[in-house]
């Protein structure tokens, strides 16, 4: 079986002493007001409709430094704020492609703390590794091997608003290969009450991780709009416990997204799935908050590269397709059906369970779809005609 090529990012705690936390927040600094000044010149620039490239930046974060107000920028190591530089410049590429919004300045308080080494700026022998700067390796835990013989090609140090350190490790996995191939598919329809629907009849509860915190960080941000605004040590400790109650959510919700994305890669070989709007959707005040807590976007990304590496397909049906009003058993469309109709028999006496109706109807089009051609997301408007979720009829003679 062919071995893919997959690069992966192994990303590990560690406790750095005070002299490289020291060496660290200095250059998370310096990589932030790099960015900064090079946005604000780019930014200028474009006023005056003229075009600045990385490589214009590259010079002027050299003359940077040779100036007494930023003098301090050499005292970090000059790779990671080169690496920046190059992180602008994909923010840009990926603006003027119009996949993004303009670039923002970077700030001392909301933006993530983070710092990349490429291969020239750090050591790795047996196990160790040391970045620029910096006289002793970093205590890392290991709580995974890297592959075996895996040579880190990048770096990347940050600490998350709870105060961790973590350290990213970009190689490449050779054990990320195609799975044996199989005729299962399966339809999923996501919701609220249960996280997911399946085709088959199984549903995944929704273990809806804020709400079982939502005491904790209520309480917790309770004591940090007591504390008085500013920089105080009070209110710093304050923000600190609202952010490990955070934390504590994202990190369940993420290893539990994980666990189930696997599971439905390596049981099936298609997965059809819908195209939701999430962003649109979190706009409901009385959802938002159980939207989010869902994750669907999360999920969906998760599925979309796990299936690639594993060498299984992933299709997205159109969002406007009428699974749950739709009889999966002769395809009759019904006029209406509100939120609060969890269960409904139809005219040719076919009683069916919402939820998993809309999931087999998922899983039919899904199929019409692949076989028409459409890819992972498909398009509302196509030049030669409708799209291949709409090419077959929602309503049929029973």
């Amino acid at each position: 079986m062919k071995t893919t090529h997959v690069k992966r990012a192994f990303r590990y705690r560690f406790h750095p002493t005070v002299a490289q936390a020291a060496e660290l927040s200095r250059t998370f600094g310096c990589v932030r007001k790099v960015y900064n000044l090079a946005l604000a010149a780019r930014t200028q620039a474009w006023a005056r409709q003229v075009r600045v490239n990385y490589n214009q930046t590259s010079a002027m974060l050299t003359a940077w430094k040779k100036t007494g107000e930023l003098a301090y920028l050499n005292e970090v190591s000059s790779v990671p704020l080169q690496q920046t530089l190059r992180h602008l410049q994909v923010a840009f590429t990926n603006f003027f492609a119009k996949r993004a919004k303009y670039p923002r300045f970077k700030s001392r308080k909301k933006s993530r703390r983070s710092a990349e080494y490429t291969t020239s700026a750090f050591r790795f022998r047996d196990g160790r590794l040391t970045l620029a700067k910096m006289a002793e390796p970093l205590d890392i835990v290991w709580s995974r091997p890297l592959p075996q013989g895996a040579v880190p090609s990048s770096v990347s140090v940050s600490q998350d608003a709870a105060g961790r350190w973590y350290v990213s490790l970009l190689c490449e996995d050779p054990c990320v290969r195609p799975l044996p191939a199989t005729d299962a598919a399966i339809g999923i329809d996501a919701g609220l009450d249960h996280l997911l629907t399946l085709s088959t009849g199984e549903k995944v509860s929704n273990p809806r991780h804020e709400r079982r915190d939502r005491a904790r960080l209520a309480k917790a941000q309770r004591q940090l709009a007591r504390k008085a605004k500013g920089d105080g040590a009070n209110r710093a400790k304050a923000r600190l416990k609202v952010a490990r109650v955070y934390a504590r959510i994202a990190d369940r919700r993420r290893d539990h997204l994980h666990k189930l994305t696997t599971r439905l890669v390596r049981e099936n070989q298609t997965i059809v799935i819908e195209d939701l709007a999430v962003r649109n959707m979190v706009k409901n005040a009385s959802l938002a908050r159980a939207i989010s807590d869902a994750a669907w976007s999360d999920f969906r990304g998760m599925l979309e590269y796990k299936a690639q590496w594993y060498g299984r397909e992933v299709i997205a049906v159109d969002r406007w397709f009428p699974s749950s009003k739709l009889c999966s058993a002769c395809g009759s469309l019904q006029q209406k059906m509100p939120l609060h109709v969890r269960i409904w028999t139809c005219d040719c006496g076919t009683t069916h369970d919402r939820d998993v109706n809309a999931a087999k109807n998922i899983l039919a089009v899904g199929l019409t779809a692949s076989v028409c051609g459409a890819g992972v997301r498909p398009q509302r408007k196509t030049p030669g005609g409708q799209s291949a979720t709409k090419q077959k009829p929602l309503q049929r003679e029973p």
